[in-house]
């Protein structure tokens, strides 16, 4: 109860200032005659098929819930300073807690911007898709493990470049690298030396798009031998829109050196050693809109995780996974959306061994945008 009272006095101080929105928040701002309150909701219905318990019954379990529920603050100060808060207050995403609060310098307009607060990592066009823009119900799972923690606080150089529309747009940011609403003790300076460095930028000539993004980070402390957990990221994105069709893809590649995930382990390291995970995946899109407000979606994914261990639809898995998502949008008008989304899931064989899990899902949500 705390939490949601000063997750709503928190909204309510920020909109007592002026507004305009000028930054790189998942929610643009659509009037400068004050503080905006804006947001979205995403009430959800799922139902999974998970095979049959040992008596032969089957296991379909299913919930209405909010995937979603997020309401925020934008606006700006004279002059060239714009602010962007943002709260989740749907249980299913932990909250209510603090998304996204930023302030935003814009001295040579787009061009140059500098941003310091809790905001995404500049790192994968998956994750930096507004979840209110996603074009499946759910992201990648090589976007939801390899490109966290999503959100961190700390300082971002960002703009673009071009008159009629961006050709090249850049993102560089200092990170804390411990994750959403992880801040350094009031009385122990050395439990966050270390910062990550995050980095992307995007190339848009005519309907193409082109993308990558970096980002590495150091974990914890060094052993007693010199050695340190650390993570690095690499990925590589394509997009194409035009004729209403549009395809979007995106590879990602990622190095742990010890357990930062918390799972697996390739076997073999010297003592003195700390393992190394060469995680990565890949995921493609292709959709068309129609002009009656309908928009079929087809997605396929892969993700190896290097026998780490990594969750699905809340099932705890080591092998490498692909999913084909076959889905229906529905626009009823520009702030309602309609999703349907089948996924099928098939767990890659190792050795001869078949390694399937029953972990089908349907998915249907509907949004609303504010």
């Amino acid at each position: 109860m705390k939490k949601v009272i000063l997750s709503i006095s928190l909204l309510f101080i920020v909109s007592l200032f002026s507004s305009s929105l000028f930054s790189q928040g998942c929610v643009e701002a659509t009037s400068e005659d004050g503080p905006q309150l804006v947001g979205y909701i995403q009430p959800q219905f799922d139902y999974y098929f998970f095979g049959d318990d040992p008596n032969g019954n089957a296991i379909k379990p299913s919930s209405f819930y909010f995937k979603r529920a997020r309401v925020g603050v934008v606006g700006s100060i004279p002059y060239d300073i714009s602010y962007y808060v943002m709260a989740e207050f749907s249980p299913a995403a932990s909250g209510p807690q603090l998304l996204d609060a930023f302030v935003s310098y814009a001295p040579f307009g787009k061009y140059v911007k500098f941003s310091m607060g809790q905001f995404k990592s500049p790192f994968s066009l998956e994750l930096n898709t507004p979840c209110h823009a996603l074009h499946t119900i759910r992201r990648s799972t090589v976007v939801n493990e390899l490109a966290s923690p999503f959100r961190e606080l700390g300082f971002m150089l960002l703009g673009s470049f071009g008159k009629e529309r961006d050709i090249i747009s850049y993102k560089v940011a200092i990170l804390n690298g411990t994750g959403i609403n992880n801040i350094l003790s009031s009385t122990n300076y050395d439990d966050n030396q270390n910062k990550d460095i995050a980095a992307r930028v995007v190339f848009a000539p005519w309907k193409f798009k082109i993308g990558a993004s970096y980002r590495t980070g150091l974990i914890g402390t060094k052993s007693s031998n010199g050695d340190q957990k650390s993570r690095t990221r690499y990925a590589a994105d394509l997009g194409f829109e035009g004729w209403n069709f549009r395809f979007q893809g995106e590879y990602i590649f990622g190095q742990d050196i010890g357990k930062v995930d918390g799972g697996g382990g390739c076997g073999g390291k010297a003592t003195n050693e700390l393992d190394k995970f060469d995680k990565g995946g890949y995921w493609a899109m292709a959709m068309y809109s129609f002009n009656f407000g309908l928009e079929p979606v087809i997605k396929y994914e892969y993700y190896n995780p290097d026998n780490g261990a990594y969750k699905f639809l809340g099932k705890t898995q080591v092998y490498p996974q692909s999913t084909l998502t076959v889905g229906l949008n529905y626009f009823l008008n520009d702030w309602t959306r309609l999703q349907l989304n089948y996924l099928y899931n098939a767990e890659v064989a190792t050795n001869g061994d078949i390694n399937e899990y029953k972990n089908d899902a349907l998915m249907f949500q509907v949004q609303v945008k504010f």
